[in-house]
């Protein structure tokens, strides 16, 4: 029987909590982690009617990708909608879980569902985070090296983009006096030791700095391992915000128009005028994405496709691509797609449950 702690461990496994913006609260809100699971909703949002819906459905757990709770709540007195929705799960038992910013920053998150519904080719992150890698030269016997970088990869070290078991060695010597109160696996107390060594370098998630630190000092032959730590300032091709590819037969704005309509279930585009040549380049963001316009008009986007664009920032186009707003709830409505292959691959003993409930608050009349 699963627990609501391996569904959480293993979505976070992919979308780390170390991913999400400032501003955010992904993570187990509302529940028990240690409960056991047999049915999951999955959702964009969690409503008081998703609540109902997860109770007709025997659900114990509601995943979702807008956390219910982004504020501290003071009280629980059922005076907003947020709090009935909170107090209706607890009541009900029904834990709440959120993967969202976290989600939207990976390679293969939201972005990339849009990017697939688009059919878009050659897609790469819009915006690359910067600070999310480290670098990690260890010192160690050359008859240990492959052993610790084993290890090291094991523990998630040395992948980049596509690549993986990365590293980088060294030959050397190294030397160490060991003090009466040492206990050396190579050489004697108070004798000078030198030993053929190797310098290993390898980069890694800074999140996984902890996981990594301990893999190391496990496999290295050393009471006192020698290493030190860097953080660097590379972009992280695999993070980021935003998304943008092609398409494989550039397209007038009209048709393209029609197209998106077509492959995101639009009833309506809000976007500025025309511009004088095909759309080939397409950016987009889920969700709220104003703050990417200018990097789209850097990396040369044809159109800029988001949600929840302002008046004033649509002047932002000036005419050099198309923005075309179309809607948060829509940009995001398959986002449930992606939290049902991941549960359905690795959790063949759960009953997944594709919410029915629309919780757009948006009409279009």
């Amino acid at each position: 029987m699963s627990k609501i702690k391996d569904i959480v461990q293993h979505l976070e496994s992919i979308a780390p909590l170390a991913y999400q913006e400032s501003y955010d609260n992904a993570g187990l809100i509302v529940g028990d982690a240690s409960k056991n699971v047999s049915n999951v909703l999955i959702t964009l949002d969690v409503t008081e009617e998703v609540i109902d819906e997860a109770i007709s459905k025997n659900c114990e757990l509601i995943v979702a990708h807008h956390p219910i709770i982004f504020k501290g709540l003071k009280k629980l007195t059922g005076s907003n909608y947020v709090e009935r929705t909170v107090i209706k799960a607890i009541k009900n038992d029904i834990a709440i879980y959120a993967s969202h910013t976290n989600l939207d920053n990976i390679k293969n998150g939201v972005n990339a569902k849009i990017a697939e519904k688009l059919g878009l080719i050659n897609t790469e992150i819009l915006s690359p985070k910067n600070g999310f890698l480290g670098k990690l030269s260890v010192f160690v016997p050359q008859e240990n090296s492959e052993e610790l970088k084993s290890a090291l990869h094991e523990a998630g070290a040395g992948q980049i983009g596509e690549y993986k078991d990365c590293a980088f060695e060294t030959a050397g010597k190294g030397s160490f006096l060991p003090s009466d109160k040492a206990n050396p696996s190579i050489g004697k107390k108070g004798e000078l030791e030198t030993v053929d060594e190797h310098k290993i370098e390898i980069i890694f998630p800074m999140h996984l700095k902890n996981k990594i630190l301990s893999a190391m000092k496990k496999a290295h032959p050393y009471e006192e391992v020698a290493y030190y730590l860097h953080q660097l300032e590379n972009s992280y091709e695999d993070l980021g915000s935003g998304m943008i590819g092609e398409i494989a037969q550039p397209m007038e704005s009209k048709e393209f128009f029609d197209y998106l309509k077509d492959k995101m279930d639009l009833s309506v585009i809000k976007h500025t005028k025309e511009i004088n040549r095909k759309i080939k380049r397409v950016a987009i963001c889920g969700g709220a994405g104003s703050f990417l316009i200018s990097q789209a008009k850097i990396k040369q986007a044809d159109i800029y496709i988001s949600s929840d664009i302002k008046y004033h920032e649509f002047f932002d186009a000036d005419e050099r691509l198309i923005i075309a707003d179309i809607g948060h709830y829509e940009s995001e409505r398959f986002t449930n797609e992606i939290f049902y292959a991941i549960l359905k691959e690795n959790f063949a003993n759960i009953a997944l449950h594709l919410g029915q409930t629309v919780t757009n608050p948006i009409k279009y009349y």
